[in-house]
């Protein structure tokens, strides 16, 4: 296993899909790409005019989940990890099967939210879309170890 996709959205369950990835990423000497999708731009913020102040929150919330991304990747490389940063914007589940079909993922490792029937009926599931049109393995890490200290516990 040469790369592994750790897609986040840095909710509860991050941290636990990291431990995942760092688990596994040290068994198999593996890259690790960190990538966060943000949201779509909304029609009335991309390139047309439109109000400055909603256009500069957006560009500010972009900012910092881009410097984020980075740390989390940084913080991989001070523990001798080869590791990588990606932020990328648009459809979430489109963004991520194309970011590891790009760089040839063995694995992809993310989390679910374990969002009830209603939620998934109203706005899908990611962990679901990602398995249904991914090309390679994905390890889905339930929210309910995100409170759990050590993946070998798991």
């Amino acid at each position: 296993m040469k790369t592994i996709l750790v897609p986040i959205d840095f909710s509860d369950v991050t941290n636990a899909v990291l431990d995942h990835a760092i688990l596994l990423a040290q068994k198999f000497a593996s890259r690790i790409d960190v990538v966060h999708v943000a949201a779509p731009e909304p029609t009335f913020v991309g390139y047309e005019p439109g109000p400055q102040v909603v256009r500069y929150q957006v560009a500010t919330e972009l900012r910092e989940e881009h410097r984020l991304v980075q740390n989390l990747a940084q913080k991989l490389r001070d523990q001798g990890l080869d590791a990588h940063g990606l932020m990328l914007q648009g459809s979430t589940v489109e963004c991520i099967v194309e970011r590891a079909k790009k760089i040839a993922a063995d694995l992809i490792i993310l989390g679910s939210h374990g969002h009830g029937a209603i939620h998934r009926v109203l706005l899908g599931s990611v962990s679901e879309g990602v398995v249904r049109h991914a090309t390679c393995p994905v390890l889905i890490v339930p929210a309910r170890l995100a409170h759990s200290a050590n993946p070998q516990e798991s």
